[in-house]
């Protein structure tokens, strides 16, 4: 921790701010705010914590100095800030902001001519209040702090004249002090800050010149020790200040009791959940230490994992380009009275969680994955605050001052619990959803009566004073609910060690190969999870905060342990050593936070039993008369007397030893790392997204040149995130040995890839809103397609009326003479038409995502994007000169990473839009050169996919086209292909039936190859024909032809000619092709069953496709087959069956079968009863479609294995088989039972178009 090795004091630096001009002429001057600078801070200068002035007085004043008089509110306001630099550490800030009376003449007149000045400009103006309206929303985020006061304030100055008068009014302007810590202690800070500013306001002068106390808390106030507390010396009371032990949680000061009143428990666990997923996180408030303590309280929760992205909890108005960064970030934006949230424009809203504090409701991203076991953990968290008398919903009270009214009568002081009890019960009465906590609270033996308890005891135990019993009760309520929080991660990732890759052998080693090595074991991490908290986990461990994690554990091998990972790794070990593994760690059931009692007590003890006391502030070396005091003014302070610690004190005489060593440590430290430093920063920032510059932006130099250089960061980062993500897209599409061995099949589970395709989707998103010129809608690339789609309407309808129409006529026939299937036109305004018919997407952001989704399935990403960036003069008119889509070399290389995701395929629109209605075409392709295209019968067909089917489509006589609509099928599997014979041409060959869909572009072929007709082939008059996913036509479009075969077909095998119909010709299998194609096709089945159930695929192909078991078997029943023709007619396998099976049935009727054995009769008594329902179907699939049939139900029943010594061993055999006929062969006979025995491991389930009107 930097803090412990540089900050040898708690409180470093101490300023005042006044004034210089910043006009903002609209407004009445006493609206107006003013630029600030810094009067003086001390020590001037601290070696290794320099002092950034710009920043400073950026984030002390972000609005600027303001000026009030006599008839306004002049209340001190606290706030604090934090600078985060850019090595990532800290710097905290705590301010409080006052009024002094302005004593110079030539400020209170330059007030009055500008009063006069913008009177005669603005008539209209006789109130400030009136002319404040005219602010633009931008304007709003530079108003002067007034905004932030009570109501009753804001209307009594505009009751009074409303102006200034310099013979009347008295003028006050704004200061403030500030202490820059290295450390959150807030509460320490804000109490020393509170009691100097009374010093200086209090009629009396204090005991000592301010000069003591400042020099007293620089020089000689300690860190405390670690799990020690600290108690040193404001100006009229004592302040404690404690820090977490080694095992605890780190030190947080801020209130979380604060953020969960403002939020409530239910939005506050969303912002959690976003914040985890590293979304873009926007606070709004006109409070700045509400943002303060929002912005803390959530990163305080992430622990271990720590916010490793842009941070800015207070954005000051200069700062505001900043909101257009296209990365994750979580900033603060101070709200404007009054102002409207949807006047607020924000340049992107895709990825974007607005939180409105002073609302208490937040606005969340579409579709993201909720944190596990999130009802539990509300309700977990509702009885820790029920505990301490907070209602779990948010609401907190509306004002800032009626916030310090609520603080100073807080329960357990001065007897004032009632009010608060009567609230919670009010609240409780009301309030469905909190009767249901009340009776939660009963259970858990929790009374709201009994609230009382929570404070008053303290009272009585030492008398403690108000304040310090609220401190205890924060600390308290702080440290349990961040508990609940870290016993949920202590849980979830138990097992995470197990999972790390640590394969290089030292830190250089690493450093250098980050970038192309594996740390984590994703897949198996995932593999090893309950199956509820997949969806959220599959997308947080692809975070930059989780990846961080993972370096940091790796790097601890070499280094000494990152503070956060110490303490992380010390729970798991000892959760271990209670638990040895217990299987409930995988188990999805909700484990309570066991350790809240003993966290809050560690806490009290400290608090409550002070470890040590800081040197109380005494009399400095001063010159005489410095040190003067008059009241209301704060005196300039001897700078030389602060400038340097104490040379010598018996107590602390080891201080400025301890001081030099620590520097020397710190030099030594810093050469170290400047040797391997270079080397180190270049590779992790490499390793990851953006480096660490973008996250934070410089709060001082705002040149051009420097938002340039920023912006042209943001630009390479994209481009990089772009190349890892569709680089990861690929090799976990494709399977690891896919690229080692060029080849391979996916091993992607349908989680990843929809984590990492929405992870595109957002990534888009942050591209299409970086530099918009003005934001419209809330997806910047939607926003963006409708002006492209504009457009291109519009030069449409002028082509039209300027000449006629063009035909397309060769270009369709040439297609056509190829498949039969017209061509779909690759169009960007057809997709876009497409994704607007869907009715069931409501919102801009959800189009936006359907549509990349659509693109990638079509492998149209590319060339769509390409087509809409083509057109120039849109994208300047929508861009500002630094956008990253203005940036030519980089645009064409995010498009060259793009259309590599062409090389895989992805039914990731097909696979989510389930419900969906699409376009379907169906032609069906007759062989031609026999003169049998013209068919007399009235054709039908029924399309069947893995969501379900068409029903039957009746085709109108020789058309053999037609479309229809129907709800979403999926991946087509298979087509049911039939005629009615009705006419005197009712024999039909047919070569193939093509069905596309007309919205992804999939065609699938569905070959046939045979008759359909009485009396010729196998006499069918329908047939069941299985689908393949047809290639992309060559000449059809360059750009997206490549694509991995399936892995279910062996490209270089041929179809399959019906063996049986054709009698044998042609290609003849020997007896080692078949045994191993029979191998082959079980064992792609056992493959298929172990796959997750959601990435298995069609069960169909694998049993009736191209290489599928029935064709097998087939194959294996054909080879010795006589089926010579005799008397001109063809003999089928299927008759075999049936011949056996006759033979059985009159040999059971003579009795020759009844001394077999039982087992054997029953067998004989299904093959018969399958054989006679198939036969009795009122189908009409032909015999070899009977034969495939009581394969799939043999296989199903798993009775196959039965059915096959029957048919050995029926005489039927001898006649219609030869010799040498595998079937005659009992060795391989045994050989195939024993294969197809391994099928009855799993569950074989039938698509209703093979098994349609059988009945068993």
């Amino acid at each position: 921790n930097a803090v412990q090795h540089t900050a040898v004091l708690i409180l470093v630096f101490f300023l005042l701010f006044p004034y210089a001009n910043r006009e903002n002429f609209e407004q009445s001057p006493l609206k107006r705010t003013f630029k600030s600078k810094v009067l003086a801070h001390y020590p001037e200068n601290v070696e290794w914590n320099p002092f950034d002035q710009d920043a400073v007085n950026m984030l002390c004043m972000p609005k600027g100095l303001s000026f009030r008089t006599q008839a306004d509110s002049r209340e001190p306001q606290f706030h604090s800030f934090l600078i985060t630099r850019e090595d990532g550490s800290r710097t905290y800030g705590f301010v409080h902001t006052f009024y002094e009376e302005v004593t110079s003449p030539q400020i209170c007149s330059a007030m009055q001519t500008l009063y006069q000045m913008h009177q005669a400009e603005n008539p209209s103006s006789a109130t400030p209040s009136s002319s404040s309206s005219s602010s633009s929303s931008m304007d709003s985020l530079a108003s002067s702090l007034d905004e932030a006061d009570s109501p009753s304030s804001s209307s009594c100055r505009s009751a009074a004249c409303g102006g200034y008068d310099a013979s009347r009014d008295t003028l006050y302007v704004s200061k403030a002090l500030c202490l820059i810590t290295p450390m959150p202690f807030m509460h320490a800070c804000r109490r020393f800050l509170s009691q100097v500013h009374r010093a200086v306001a209090a009629a009396a002068p204090p005991p000592l010149p301010l000069e003591s106390y400042v020099h007293n808390i620089l020089y000689e106030v300690p860190l405390p020790p670690p799990g020690r507390s600290l108690k040193f010396h404001g100006v009229y009371e004592p302040i404690v200040c404690q820090r977490p032990g080694p095992g605890e949680l780190p030190l947080a000061d801020f209130p979380l009791g604060q953020t969960f009143t403002l939020l409530g428990v239910e939005n506050l666990v969303q912002l959690f959940n976003c914040t985890l997923l590293e979304m873009q996180i926007l606070l709004y408030s006109q409070d700045y230490q509400r943002l303060m303590t929002v912005a803390e309280g959530i990163t305080t929760l992430l622990f271990p994992f720590q916010w490793q992205h842009v941070y800015v909890p207070i954005l000051p108005a200069s700062l505001l380009h900043f909101l257009d960064a296209p990365v994750p970030y979580l900033m603060g934006l101070q709200s404007k009275e009054g102002t409207d949230r949807s006047k607020l424009e924000l340049p992107q809203e895709a990825n974007l969680c607005f939180v409105d504090i002073d609302n208490h409701c937040i606005e969340l991203p579409e579709d993201f994955p909720q944190f596990p076991n999130k009802p539990e953990l509300i309700q977990e968290l509702s009885e820790v605050l029920l505990r301490y008398g907070i209602s779990p919903v948010g609401g907190a009270p509306p004002t800032s001052s009626q916030q310090a009214l609520r603080e100073l009568e807080d329960d357990g002081r001065n007897g004032n619990l009632g009010g608060e009890q009567l609230a919670v019960l009010d609240l409780l009465q009301g309030n469905a959803t909190l009767e249901r906590l009340q009776a939660l609270a009963k259970r858990t033996g929790v009374r709201v009566e009994a609230l009382r308890g929570v404070g008053g005891e303290g009272e009585a135990q030492g008398g403690r004073t108000a304040v310090e019993e609220e401190e205890l009760r924060n600390a308290k309520l702080n440290v349990q609910l961040r508990e609940v929080f870290a016993s949920r991660f202590t849980t979830m990732f138990a097992d995470y060690e197990a999972f790390v890759i640590q394969s290089a052998p030292d830190l250089e080693s690493w450093l250098t190969n980050r970038e192309q090595m594996h740390n984590f074991d994703k897949a198996s991490f995932l593999s090893d999870q309950p199956e509820p908290y997949l969806p959220f986990l599959s997308h947080f461990i692809e975070t930059q905060m989780f990846a961080t994690f993972i370096d940091n554990k790796i790097m601890s091998q070499w280094e000494e342990k990152e503070p956060l990972l110490r303490v992380f790794d010390g729970r798991i070990n000892k959760a271990r050593l209670y638990n040895v593994r217990a299987p409930s760690l995988r188990s999805s059931n909700y484990q309570r936070c066991t350790i809240l009692k003993e966290s809050a007590q560690a806490i009290e003890q400290r608090l409550l039993k002070i470890d040590h006391t800081a040197i109380h502030p005494h009399l400095l070396d001063m010159k005489i008369g410095q040190g003067k005091y008059e009241q209301g003014f704060f005196p300039k302070l001897q700078s030389d007397v602060l400038s340097v610690g104490p040379t010598n004190n018996n107590r602390w005489s080891n201080r400025t030893a301890t001081a030099q060593r620590r520097k020397d440590r710190h030099r030594q430290q810093t050469e170290h790392l400047t040797l391997d430093n270079d080397l180190k920063e270049k590779y992790m920032q490499e390793a990851r997204s953006l480096g660490k510059n973008l996250r934070q932006p410089k709060l001082s130099d705002l040149s051009p040149a420097v938002i340039a250089q920023t912006n042209w960061k943001f630009v390479e980062g994209l481009l990089k995130e772009c190349r890892m993500k569709t680089k990861r897209m690929l090799v976990e599409k494709m399977g690891r040995e896919a690229v080692e061995l060029g080849h391979g099949e996916a091993n992607i589970t349908g989680l990843e890839e929809n984590t990492l395709i929405a992870s595109l989707c957002d990534l888009l998103e942050r591209i299409w809103s970086h530099g918009l010129q003005v934001k419209q809608g809330k997806s910047a690339l939607w926003s963006h397609l409708l002006h492209y789609q504009a457009r291109e309407e519009k030069l449409e309808q002028q082509q039209q009326q300027a000449e006629s129409p063009v035909s397309n006529g060769p270009e369709r026939r040439k297609s056509e003479s190829s498949i039969g299937m017209p061509s779909l036109r690759a169009s960007v305004i057809q997709d876009m038409r497409h994704i607007q018919s869907m009715g069931a997407i409501k919102t801009d952001v959800g189009r936006a995502r359907a549509w990349i989704r659509l693109s990638l399935e079509k492998k149209l990403l590319s060339q769509h994007l390409k087509q809409l960036l083509s057109r120039q003069a849109l994208t300047k008119k929508l861009y500002k000169r630094y956008a990253f889509l203005r940036c030519e070399e980089e645009k064409e290389q995010f498009l060259f990473h793009l259309l590599s995701l062409n090389t895989v395929d992805y039914f990731c629109f097909t696979s989510v839009f389930t419900t969906i209605m699409i376009p379907y075409r169906a032609v069906i392709i007759p062989i031609k050169k026999l003169s049998n295209a013209m068919t007399t019968s009235n054709p039908w067909v029924c399309v069947s996919g893995e969501l379900g089917d068409s029903g039957v489509r009746q085709i109108t006589k020789n058309v053999l086209e037609m479309t229809f609509d129907c709800q979403n099928l999926g991946k087509l599997t298979t087509v049911q292909l039939g005629h009615d014979n009705s006419g005197l041409l009712a024999k039909w060959l047919v070569d193939c039936v093509m069905v596309r869909n007309e919205i992804t572009g999939h065609t699938y072929k569905f070959p046939c190859g045979r008759w359909l007709g009485k009396g010729v082939d196998d006499g069918s008059l329908e047939r069941v024909l299985i689908g393949e996913l047809a290639l992309p036509n060559a000449d059809e479009d360059c750009g997206r032809g490549c694509r991995t075969p399936d892995m279910q077909h062996s490209p270089g095998q041929t179809r399959r000619s019906s063996i049986t119909s054709m009698g044998g010709r042609g290609y003849k299998p020997t007896s080692a092709q078949i045994q191993e194609a029979i191998g082959e096709a079980v064992n792609i089945i056992c493959k298929h069953f172990h796959k997750p159930e959601k990435e298995r695929g069609s069960l169909t192909i694998l049993l009736c496709g191209e290489v599928g078991l029935v064709g097998a078997l087939e194959q294996f029943f054909h080879n010795g087959f006589k089926s010579a023709r005799l008397f001109q007619k063809t003999v089928f396998v299927w008759d075999f069956v049936e011949k056996a099976v006759a033979y059985m049935e009159s040999a059971d009727q003579m009795g020759d079968m009844q001394e077999t054995a039982e087992p054997l009769g029953l067998t004989c008594v299904s093959l018969c009863h399958y054989v006679s329902a198939i036969n009795s179907s009122p189908r009409n699939i032909g015999k070899d479609g009977k034969f495939q049939l009581l394969v799939c139900l043999g296989a199903r029943d798993r009775l196959l294995i039965q059915w096959l010594p029957l048919l050995v061993e029926c005489p039927v055999i001898q006649r219609m088989y030869e010799e040498s006929a595998l079937l005659r062969d009992r060795t391989t006979v045994n050989a195939l039972i024993a294969v197809l025995q391994t099928l009855h491991d799993f569950p074989i389930t039938l698509e209703a178009s093979l098994v349609k009107g059988i009945d068993l």
